[in-house]
């Protein structure tokens, strides 16, 4: 069953020099339970189809299904429970709060959505034992590396147990062990049944997801089953 439907999309700026066009008619499904890597080269709309995909931008013209629903010409509050309650995200720069504990980071989803502390507590805490993270529960974020931080992060995303996890370039400020920790990870996440897509510019972290959709000049000009021989083999 398609989770995401993407009908004709089109976005459209204006700019300085009249109009411009980043997205061209974006035909795409993706399927519960998918694991997908969008690819493609800086300005190639990767980034921009991702946001329209979270729900921080919206299209100019065509049709996004998100979960059975229309998602076009919502009013903007509901767009943001609709990203609370349905989508989780993890950025490249983890946009977490450094005066919170890893612990009260991964619980502050939970206290937006209105779950009770207690729950809050004892759910984040699973997740930190998710992502192999818990020992530092109590540290606070400026206190702990890059790819732990990262682990943060995912947990964080899967606080309020999303129907989609949006990954915006999980590894692109770590170095190689912990980039391919955070690949196995979002490995094991998938093999449990999360819809994941990222978008990454490593055509080495696409080659582990399912599936890689590659976008040039606003277009998709591929869109199939990733080579086993792209795949560098991850040790964690």
């Amino acid at each position: 069953m398609a989770l995401i439907e993407l009908a004709n999309i089109t976005k459209r700026y204006q700019t300085g020099g009249g109009e411009t066009t980043v997205l061209h008619d974006i035909n795409l499904e993706i399927d519960t339970g998918e694991f997908v890597a969008i690819i493609g080269p800086s300005g190639s709309g990767k980034s921009t189809l991702m946001h329209i995909l979270g729900l921080l931008d919206s299209a100019s013209g065509g049709s996004y299904t998100l979960d059975g629903e229309r998602m076009d010409q919502r009013p903007d509050r509901q767009l943001a429970a609709l990203r609370r309650n349905l989508i989780g995200f993890v950025f490249q720069s983890f946009n977490l709060l450094p005066r919170l504990s890893v612990l009260q980071n991964v619980m502050l989803p939970m206290a937006y959505a209105g779950v009770p502390r207690r729950r809050r507590k004892d759910r984040a805490m699973k997740l930190l034992e998710t992502v192999g993270i818990a020992d530092r529960a109590d540290y606070h974020i400026n206190k702990i590396s890059g790819g732990q931080t990262q682990r943060v992060a995912v947990a964080r995303a899967l606080a309020n147990q999303p129907r989609l996890i949006l990954a915006d370039e999980p590894t692109g400020n770590l170095d190689t062990k912990a980039s391919d920790a955070i690949v196995a990870l979002l490995q094991k996440l998938h093999k449990d049944g999360n819809t994941i897509v990222i978008v990454t510019h490593n055509p080495e972290v696409a080659a582990h997801t399912k599936r890689i959709i590659e976008i040039r000049d606003g277009h998709i000009v591929s869109d199939g089953v990733p080579s086993k021989a792209a795949r560098r083999k991850v040790v964690v």
